[in-house]
């Protein structure tokens, strides 16, 4: 399965990295890194990635939507939104981490769909859409094709929970062996909620 991760400047980078460095270590998923133009793409920590344009991807991929602080701007940029609702109606699967869930939202790819975001960030992110069933205590949800998961670490739960409903329980174990990694395999136990 092609995994694609989109990027925009000041992504957070662990919402990325985190994910991606689980996914890495199954072979059934190719990983790939774009953003709408296909340029260098900077994280909020100096982190400069070399992307590929959205154009280049395939139709029936699974997108990871980061979260971050150009999340901010971006939920009030139209042609981005426009383009992100299109590959989140066209994804395989649509996965998003802290705040990346208030840019699916905004678009309105969340429409009538169970999700959670940032605790620290959640007020915010629940004044982008009166149409998302958010979910304030969650480590992450899924509902249907989408997979959202609180803040940054959050991914790596989720991303874990993904590999768990898509290749198995033992395969997401054995992966969070390897990189040494105490996987929280409950998605209701959120540990940041402030309810």
């Amino acid at each position: 399965m092609k995994i694609n991760i989109l990027l925009f400047d000041k992504f957070e980078t662990l919402d990325a990295f985190g994910p991606a460095e689980i996914f890495g270590k199954a072979q059934e998923f190719e990983l790939d890194y774009f953003s709408v133009e296909g340029r260098t793409v900077t994280s909020s920590q100096n982190v400069s990635v070399i992307t590929k344009p959205i154009t280049e991807a395939k139709e029936d991929s699974a997108w990871l939507v980061p979260g971050g602080e150009g999340t901010r701007s971006l939920v009030h940029d139209e042609d981005f939104l426009l383009k992100l609702k299109q590959l989140a109606q066209k994804s395989k699967f649509c996965l998003s981490v802290c705040t990346g869930s208030a840019l699916l939202a905004k678009c309105g790819a969340l429409d009538g769909i169970r999700a959670t975001s940032n605790k620290r960030a959640f007020e915010w992110v629940k004044t982008v859409s009166q149409k998302t069933l958010w979910i304030e205590k969650a480590r992450w949800v899924v509902c249907e094709k989408f997979y959202t998961s609180s803040g940054i670490s959050a991914g790596m739960d989720m991303a874990l929970g993904f590999v768990s409903d898509t290749l198995g329980k033992n395969r997401a174990t054995e992966i969070a062996r390897r990189i040494e990694y105490v996987w929280n395999d409950n998605p209701e136990k959120d540990d940041f909620s402030v309810n």
